[in-house]
Order: structure tokens, then C-alpha cells, then sequence
């Protein structure tokens, strides 16, 4: 069964930096489309970034120009790269895949905090 796991997050004040990873079991981030997820208590998970099979990038309107997402596919491991960070950004951040009508079984998160 595919598994993944998210680590890199932590308390930051605002204008730092985290990197994410997402560990995954099987060799598939060349062959799906994937994305970066947050939830915020009270809020909707939201897809911040999304790396196509391709290659190709996309990023929501919140992680223009602060988020990089990349995957060494050769790692079976994704990053999301978050610079500047805002307290705003304060979620659980989660791997999956998207745009494909169904879920891989959901990790445990990992927790980001922007806060002074």
C-alpha cells in the first residue's frame, strides 16, 4: 500500500524559511501529478503547489513568487521550498496526489507555525 510521509515543519517567525519533504513508498512522483496541501483549524485544505508529471509548476496565488515545489524522483521525495513566510501560512501541510478524482491514503502532516 502507497504511504506518505511529510516531516520538515516547525515554529518559524515570519519572513523565515522551511523546507518540506514527502516521502513516499512507491516510485510514482514521475508518474502522477502531485501536489501540496495545507489545512488551517477551522479552514478548507487548501492546494498551495502542484508538480506535474512533466515537471511543470503551478502554485496557488498564496505561494506565488514564496513557494518552489520539486521531487527527485530517484528519492521517491517531493519539497516544498517556503520562503518568507507569513503567519497566514500557519496550517498542516500534506502530499498527495491532484486533479486525479481520488486520494492516495493521507499522511500524518506536518505542522508549520509562523509565528513571533
Amino acid at each position: 500500500q502507497v504511504q506518505l510521509a511529510e516531516s520538515g515543519g516547525g515554529l518559524v517567525q515570519p519572513g523565515g524559511s522551511l523546507r518540506l519533504s514527502c516521502a513516499a513508498s512507491g516510485k510514482f512522483f514521475s508518474i502522477k501529478d502531485m501536489g501540496w496541501y495545507r489545512q488551517a483549524p477551522g479552514k478548507e485544505r487548501e492546494l498551495v503547489a502542484v508538480i506535474f508529471r512533466s515537471g511543470t509548476t503551478n502554485y496557488a496565488d498564496s505561494g506565488k513568487g514564496r513557494f518552489t515545489i520539486s521531487r527527485d524522483s530517484a528519492k521517491n521525495t517531493m519539497y516544498l521550498q517556503m520562503n518568507s513566510l507569513k503567519p497566514e501560512d500557519t496550517a498542516v501541510y500534506y502530499c498527495n496526489q491532484v486533479y486525479s478524482g481520488s486520494y492516495l491514503p493521507w499522511g500524518q502532516g506536518t505542522q508549520v507555525t509562523v509565528s513571533s
